[in-house]
């Protein structure tokens, strides 16, 4: 069986690392006037930097060649046609057949065309959306909707929760959107704190309809509306849901016609560009939500017709695969200098660990090398002020993506100069620091810290769509190469499971459970006794 790490092109990289090891990133651009432009690349919208790496050009060769000798062109071409490359869930890989904008058909295994089915999924939401943003959608008694309570978890709260306050701008001026996914009951208790019954939706969004924190919050809120509204029968003027699980969402009091339809293939987060983006069409508008899918459906026809020397997100991912499998990081910084991607962090957190924290391959073999790095960050230029210090002189080696847009607000032209200015600063600071001589000070910065910088001409509904749509490829290439499953999680499922065990038996001896958790749950026990615990995960 092939062994990644026995490739002649792994080994190569390996001599390559300890060749490079003390090379300068600035140095490559004394050598290289060049440089700049060779590293660099725009696609649509959005303009990437990846020259502030410490790549040399023999290094991204091997790295390139690396990837012609993975399985990416057939892996690639296999998730869009519909093949089943999820194999561990036996499913084919079809979020990108969401915002397939063309005229390809595209099959599943057994030759049923999914596009049918979610241009009238796209219907379905068109005519919902504008129903409720001209105010012909009326609540029950008659006024029009002003709030928009979004109740999931996972990719059915981060995504969308990232996209509108991202789209803010475009934001319909009447609606005002909420977003509950902790299963913590002040979340949902301070959303609905002051909300008028009368003037809310809320869209309780759930594959399966069956998750755990989702039906929990997704029952208090309708608890609350019928002891605010007074009847059950007006349920179906409030509550709308986006499931697979047609039958529980009519049992909960949904209308059979209010239930947006998506499908097994799609993952939970590669799943906003189906009926769980349905908040976002709802805040920025139909015609909003097609231009999302069109920037991300132009990134997928790059990523499928450029060469892989000048495909964006090959290059990133190779570039990653060179850090966390020969530099020795351990995490990635995501650093948007753009109050509104302040969300964009935890979005990619999931994107990227969910889809690529595995440690046994396709094969069901444990892998000898790394996987998915850890992912974080926040907004520039708060985090200046809290995490740079460490990435400038800490101990530890952390890449850096830099994310902007280009465009300012209008009136705050100033503000938006100081922003970009500070993240071209840093940007040039971790590259080159400010050691001088051979002995360090304690104001001493060794630079040649790398980092890539990712610039949209604005942020844009398109811009956005290709920039999700960037990472989300990014991902899947990393997860090729290293021949794992990207599109399972089942380390999610485990926990999943154990919760409803102890759910179910709380009330009942559990020594088959380590004494820890025989303790702990002692002390839950006391606590709850003599009130009415929610023992069960009762069926809504």
């Amino acid at each position: 069986m092939f062994q990644l790490t026995r490739s002649v092109t792994w080994q190569a990289l390996q001599r390559l690392r300890d060749e490079t090891a003390s090379d300068r990133i600035s140095d490559y651009f004394r050598a290289d006037p060049q440089r700049f432009d060779k590293m660099s690349l725009r696609v649509g919208g959005l303009f990437l930097d990846y020259s502030k790496h410490h790549v040399s050009g023999t290094v991204l060769n091997r790295l390139l060649e690396l990837a012609h000798h993975s399985a990416l062109v057939q892996r690639r071409a296999q998730m869009f046609s519909g093949d089943i490359i999820n194999v561990t869930e036996d499913r084919p890989v079809l979020h990108t057949a969401l915002r397939n904008l063309g005229d390809t058909p595209v099959h599943q295994a057994d030759g049923r065309d999914v596009m049918p089915e979610i241009r009238a999924t796209r219907e379905q939401i068109r005519q919902f959306s504008e129903a409720v943003r001209n105010g012909e959608w009326k609540g029950y008694n008659g006024k029009r909707i002003k709030d928009v309570v979004n109740i999931g978890i996972g990719g059915s709260d981060l995504g969308p929760n990232m996209a509108c306050r991202a789209l803010l701008n475009y934001k319909h001026p009447d609606l005002n959107f909420h977003f509950v996914s902790n299963v913590d009951g002040t979340h949902i208790q301070k959303v609905l704190r002051g909300l008028d019954p009368a003037t809310t939706l809320f869209i309780v969004s759930t594959k399966t309809f069956s998750t755990q924190e989702t039906l929990i919050n997704a029952r208090t809120a309708r608890r609350w509306f019928v002891e605010q509204a007074g009847d059950e029968a007006d349920i179906g003027a409030h509550f709308v849901a986006a499931s697979t699980n047609r039958k529980a969402a009519t049992q909960f009091g949904i209308r059979e016609e209010n239930v947006f339809e998506f499908w097994a293939w799609v993952g939970g987060r590669y799943s906003m560009w189906s009926s769980i983006g349905l908040p976002i069409a709802l805040s920025i508008g139909f015609d909003g939500f097609m231009e999302l899918l069109r920037g991300a459906f132009e990134m997928d026809q790059h990523f499928i017709e450029a060469p892989l020397e000048a495909n964006m997100p090959v290059l990133m991912a190779l570039i990653g695969i060179w850090y966390i499998n020969f530099m020795g990081a351990e995490t990635h910084a995501i650093v948007p200098y753009d109050q509104a991607l302040h969300q964009l962090p935890s979005f990619l957190q999931q994107l990227d660990m969910e889809s690529n924290g595995k440690s046994v391959d396709i094969f069901g073999q444990q892998v000898n090398y790394k996987t998915g790095p850890i992912v974080w960050g926040q907004t520039g230029s708060n985090g200046q002020h809290a995490f740079f210090q460490l990435l400038h002189q800490g101990t530890r080696y952390a890449p850096i993506d830099f994310i902007a847009s280009l465009k300012p607000e209008p009136g705050f032209e100033d503000h938006h100069f100081a922003l970009l200015t500070n993240m071209l600063a840093q940007a040039n600071a971790f590259m080159e620091g400010s050691q001088e001589g051979s002995r360090l000070k304690h104001d001493s910065c060794p630079g040649n810290r790398p980092s890539s910088v990712l610039l949209l001409d604005a942020l844009t509904p398109r811009n956005l769509g290709a920039l999700i749509a960037l990472y989300e490829h990014k991902v899947f290439v990393q997860g090729v190469i290293w021949n794992i499953n990207s599109f399972d999680q089942w380390g999610v499922q485990l926990g999943k499971r154990i919760a409803g065990e102890i759910s179910e038996r709380i009330d009942t001896n559990v020594d088959d459970f380590d004494a820890s958790t025989q303790g702990l749950l002692h002390l839950v026990r006391q606590h709850f006794e003599g009130q009415s615990a929610p023992k069960k995960n009762r069926k809504g």
